[in-house]
């Protein structure tokens, strides 16, 4: 009878994987941070801020830890909220990437961890932006729906297929990460619409319970409010819902030349 083969040895680790692994857990104990510091108030200008945190585990997103350096530094301003990645509120720039602090795991962030607030919006302090600029250009789409029908005795009725259409369009949260991630956005923010804007002004476009898609067209119809898009895909690369305002955008533009020849 042939003998048994030998159990081969078990494979010693790579030492690459072990490597990483430990410097991921090394992460959760001391990280080091730059925040972008401005009081109107006190400050001639904008500065940079060198802070050491210590991590006891128990804080695994960026917004947990932005929570404990203010408890450090009560003077530390920033939004937050919901803290599940729904109102928002907390989007910033985070190692030169627009993104929700709240949905950032520190784990995949490499020291130092740099914050700024949102580019191409006016800074009220540290790392809080001024919204004002962005929702009018939301609000200039009418983001509602139209629809000059007596209303129904319930609710206006939509085919499953109707419905599927709005998926991708509907669940923007308005963060701002996509407008502020757009050059064409920082050049022209009173002109141009914006990432966000358009998303919306296509998705009530594409519902089939509105009626106003030529006042909606006609209200686009501008050198810079929906053809200063360039296609960079910024936004679609930022939004932190995996939404795709680029394709939204594309499907304006394509409704607006049809319309025109």
């Amino acid at each position: 009878m042939a003998d048994a083969p030998e159990h081969a040895a078990p494979a010693a680790p790579d030492s690459t994987y072990l490597n990483s692994r430990f410097e991921r857990v090394a992460r959760v104990g001391q990280r080091h941070f730059r925040i972008y510091r401005y009081d109107p108030d006190r400050d001639e200008r904008p500065r940079m801020q060198s802070l050491t945190l210590d991590l006891d585990g128990s804080e695994r997103m960026l917004l947990d830890a932005l929570i404990k350096l203010k408890s450090v530094d009560p003077s530390l301003s920033f939004r937050r909220s919901c803290r599940e990645g729904v109102c928002g509120s907390d989007a910033m720039n985070i190692n030169g990437k627009n993104g929700l602090a709240c949905l950032t795991n520190l784990r995949r962030l490499k020291d130092p961890i740099v914050l700024k607030p949102l580019p191409g919006l006016p800074v009220v302090r540290d790392l809080i932006v001024d919204m004002t600029q962005f929702f009018e250009q939301y609000h200039s789409i009418k983001p509602y729906l139209v629809n000059d029908e007596a209303p129904p005795e319930k609710e206006r009725l939509q085919t499953p297929e109707q419905r599927d259409v709005l998926n991708g369009l509907y669940e923007c949260i308005l963060c701002a990460s996509c407008s502020t991630a757009c050059p064409s956005y920082w050049w022209n923010p009173d002109k141009y619409v914006g990432p966000a804007g358009l998303l919306q002004a296509y998705r009530f476009i594409a519902d089939s319970r509105d009626q106003a898609t030529s006042e909606r067209l006609d209200n686009l119809e501008d050198p810079y409010r929906v053809f200063r898009c360039r296609g960079i895909m910024n936004c679609v690369d930022v939004c932190p819902k995996g939404l795709s305002p680029m394709a939204a955008i594309s499907k304006l533009k394509e409704l607006m030349v049809r319309r025109a020849v």
